[in-house]
């Protein structure tokens, strides 16, 4: 038996898009398969590595977990959307300048969240981190702590350990922001 399909209209990096799709099917597959957007990566497929990271309508998701069918209509930003042509993002340039990856498989979903650690925090989003010391901190007006970085960057593993290298990066594009 053949599962039924659905026509699915993304808007990706700015493109519109439009493929038929099992209703059972993940936007990572629908991404990577249908699409050949490979930036994106399939790591455990269960939405406990965060190499899938996505943006869908400015908020990150998890794409292997997400069925593309739940984000039909949406606008949807990939690790390929970040660069302007061949001028690096700036997430992008601070990764490259701090070493902040190393086999680079995790990289696509480390930048994606890390560019949306960046807008949470700048509109005051708050994380558990944000409550350290006792006092509650704006996110947003308060520097970005390297516990803040890695609390928001929690759900993105690097099996190579370039942590410190990441928390750099992020560091280096929040303080010139």
């Amino acid at each position: 038996m053949t599962a039924p399909a659905h026509r699915i209209c993304l808007t990706v990096n700015g493109i519109d898009r439009e493929t038929p799709a099992d209703v059972r099917s993940t936007l990572l597959d629908v991404l990577r398969e249908r699409w050949g957007l490979t930036g994106t990566k399939k790591g455990c497929d269960h939405g406990l590595c965060g190499a899938c990271t996505v943006h869908v309508d400015g908020e990150r998701v998890l794409s292997c977990l997400t069925l593309a069918v739940s984000v039909d209509g949406a606008e949807v930003h990939t690790v390929e959307g970040l660069a302007d042509g061949d001028e690096l993002d700036p997430l992008q340039r601070a990764f490259v300048d701090k070493d902040a990856f190393q086999c680079g498989y995790c990289t696509p979903g480390q930048l994606c969240s890390a560019r949306a650690l960046l807008t949470e925090h700048a509109r005051g989003d708050l994380s558990a981190a944000s409550f350290d010391d006792d006092t509650v901190r704006h996110a947003g007006q308060d520097a970005l702590s390297d516990n803040e970085i890695r609390e928001r960057m929690a759900g993105n593993i690097c099996r190579c350990g370039a942590y410190a290298n990441i928390v750099a990066a992020i560091t280096a594009v929040h303080e010139a922001s």
